[in-house]
């Protein structure tokens, strides 16, 4: 039997099955929940709250096994508190590695988090310059066109060139040359033919 699945389409891919895909995902979500566990403790050593109750412990144990009823000390002042030395450097061989699987794991979401931003920036840039284009290319577009002006100047022109062409030169203006270009006009179609 193949250790592979067949998906629903031809289109899709086969996917692991069996115990190793199943410990594969065991491992990355007991790993996941590994360091957010490290996370948290790292998050807590670093408060103030954790240094006040740390010393608020390291008080009461030199007092108790100092100034305590003799039956009760159960770390000797003449020994220089041996248990609490062994407590406290235990404490500190495994906050150590803990602060920096939290650091890493840290510096590992810092990376994608700047990786994304750097994707995001080179979007924006893109986005920026093809609009910056955009705007170059409407301001030339805008620059060939006539402006209002440049329009009436024509326009007068164009009605002085009219003007000139309605009344030739020597010629008195009026309704005269204007009468003999309509009689010089054939206005009805028989009149051009010849008589039958």
């Amino acid at each position: 039997m193949s250790p592979f699945k067949r998906g629903t389409g031809l289109d899709a891919p086969r996917a692991a099955s069996g115990r190793g895909a199943a410990r594969n995902d065991s491992r990355t979500g007991n790993s996941e929940r590994f360091g957010r566990w490290t996370e948290s403790i790292a998050r807590g050593m670093g408060t103030p709250w954790f240094l006040f109750a740390l010393t608020i412990v390291c008080v009461a144990w030199l007092l108790w096994n100092a100034y305590g009823p003799e039956t009760y000390r159960f770390d000797s002042a003449a020994l220089g508190f041996t248990a609490l030395t062994l407590i406290l450097s235990l404490q500190a061989s495994y906050a150590a590695p803990l602060l920096l699987l939290a650091q890493n794991r840290q510096d590992d979401r810092d990376r994608v988090q700047i990786e994304q931003d750097r994707q995001r920036a080179e979007r924006n840039l893109a986005d920026t310059e093809f609009l910056a284009r955009e705007v170059v290319a409407l301001r030339l577009a805008l620059k060939d066109l006539p402006d209002r002006d440049f329009v009436r100047s024509e326009l007068r022109s164009l009605l002085a060139e009219l003007a000139e062409d309605d009344a030739p030169t020597g010629a008195p203006r009026g309704g005269a040359t204007r009468g003999r270009a309509r009689s010089d006009s054939p206005s009805d179609p028989t009149s051009s033919r010849p008589d039958d």
